[in-house]
Formats: structure tokens, sequence, C-alpha cells
């Protein structure tokens, strides 16, 4: 019998980056079919659009820094979509076009592709559009299914009182906010379908919603209704659960997610800000390195004390 010495990892997967980032985008699709389905083709347009920046952007970047082209991963693809169900379905198209070229050459590119860069692109671009065009960010359009007074725009449930949607209306996404975090069920769908294919572990996303509906009861709001509005939602399951930009260790997710949990709601609560789960996941992406660092197994053999052996 041959031996062959190699080094490692010498455990090693089928997937490959491009399957992991094939089922994200076939998991993203119940939350882009049910923006159509709300806003019309506007949301199609908005989607290919955003996708399309991403692809060419990604693409000169990697042609101008003469490194090897990464489109045929589809991560590029994975944020423009990401991207594009975080903001109003109405919004300029050159300002999603100016969120996409930060998300893939800021965030992105100039740390050195996919894998290197600290925080997730799409939320990262999604913060700096807030910050730079708050009043276009936070304009929402009404469903096709809604009545307004103005029949153009209207709150999103987080604006609005506990109680001026019901939970029929925030499960099903006949309200007002981005196109793609709207519909809790389609988000949901898109979740079974990335554990079952074991693309992500279940672990951030329960945590996170499990923290978040404890802080709610605890600042005396309503779980179910905090659950289902804003983005927490599709935070949780899409972003959150970043392979480059989240722990790997099991306590390290659980960490994570608590801090998730804990900083949405306050940011919710007594910030000015219209939304807390962007800026709750920038941060606890910053602080990704340390946990893992709290968290690391120890080696085989190893004592708690370090260089100590048992």
């Amino acid at each position: 019998m041959k031996l062959f010495v190699s080094s490692s990892p010498h455990l090693r997967s089928k997937k490959t980056t491009t399957g992991v980032m094939l089922d994200v985008i076939i998991a993203l699709m119940p939350a882009l079919i049910m923006a159509v389905v709300y806003f019309g083709f506007k949301a199609l347009l908005l989607a290919f659009i955003c996708v399309a920046t991403c692809v060419l952007t990604e693409y000169i970047c990697r042609k101008v820094m003469k490194r090897k082209n990464t489109i045929t991963d589809l991560s590029a693809v994975v944020t423009g979509l990401l991207l594009a169900l975080n903001l109003p379905v109405d919004i300029n198209p050159f300002i999603a076009v100016f969120g996409c070229v930060v998300a893939i050459v800021v965030v992105k590119q100039m740390f050195g592709g996919i894998g290197y860069n600290f925080v997730n692109p799409a939320i990262a671009a999604r913060v700096v559009l807030m910050v730079s065009f708050p009043t276009a960010m936070t304009t929402w359009t009404n469903t096709c299914f809604m009545d307004s007074v103005d029949g153009v725009t209207s709150a999103t449930p987080l604006a609005a009182a506990e109680g001026t949607y019901s939970y029929l209306d925030l499960f099903l996404g006949n309200i007002g906010g981005s196109m793609g975090e709207i519909c809790t069920l389609a988000i949901l769908l898109g979740g079974i379908y990335l554990v079952a294919r074991r693309i992500i572990s279940p672990i951030i996303p329960v945590v996170y919603l499990g923290t978040a509906a404890v802080m709610s009861l605890i600042l005396g709001l309503d779980p179910l209704y905090q659950l289902m509005s804003g983005g927490i939602m599709l935070g949780a399951v899409f972003m959150a659960t970043d392979y480059v930009t989240s722990p790997i260790t099991k306590w390290g997710k659980v960490i994570f997610g608590v801090g998730l949990g804990v900083l949405t709601m306050l940011i919710r609560t007594y910030s000015n800000l219209p939304e807390g789960v962007s800026f709750a996941i920038l941060l606890m992406n910053i602080l990704v390195p340390h946990i893992e660092n709290l968290t690391k197994p120890r080696a085989f053999g190893e004592s708690r004390k370090k260089g100590e052996k048992v």
C-alpha cells in the first residue's frame, strides 16, 4: 500500500465556491419573485441593474489589478442580488450603481477579493448608501395591494406603531420596506433550502432571532411583530451567515448571534436610525477575529496553559 504525504487540508469537500453561490442565488429567488409580485417588473429591473453592475465592476477591477478574473464564481452576482433586495424598489438607479461599486471595489477587491473582505460587501454598501442618501434609502413604495392616502409611499412596520399591520400582512409581505425584506415567508423558504443543502448552519439565524425576541420582551415590544418587520429576517438568513465574515466555531456563532440580536434591538429602540440590522451586522463582522480567538478550540493534547503538555 502506498502512503501519500501532503499538506493540509486533508478533509476535502465536493462543494465549490460557484456551487455554494448558486445555492444562495436559488434561495434568494422566492424573495425576488415576491418583490416582483408586490412591486411589479421594476423590482426585476433593479435586481438586473445591481447584478450587472457588480459583475462588470468586478471584471474591470480584476483586469486593472492584473489578477485572475473571478466573475465565474458567482459571488458578484450574489452581492448584486443581496444589495438590490436591500433597496427601496423606486430608488434612483444611479444610487444603486454607486452602492454596487462601493461593495465590489472598496469592500471586496481592495482587500484582496472573495475570502479576504472583513465585512459583508452588500451590508457595507447599504450602510454607505443610508448615510449618503438617507431620504432615498427611507422612501418606501406601497405594494400594489396596499391602499394609502397618497397611493405612493408608506411607512415601514418599524416606523409605524405596533399593530398597524396584521401578522398576516407581515408574514406574506403586504407592507412597505426594501423589496426583498418584506415577505417573511419567502425568506424562510430560502433559509430552509440553505439549511437542507448544508450551505449554512442554523445556529446564527436561530440565536440571532431568539435573542432579538428576548430583547423585544425586555424592552416591552411585540417579539413577533419585531421579527417580521424590517430587515432582520433577511439579515439573519442571508448576510449574518456569510462564510467570510462570520465565526467558524460553534460557540463563536452563538456569541455572534447574541451580539447581533442585542445590537439590533438597542439600535431600533434608542437610535434615530430607521433600522438596526445593517449596523449590527457591520459591527459584529469587525469583532469576528476576536470572537474566534476567544472560542478557538485547544489542540489535542494541549493543556489550557499555553505551551504546557499533558
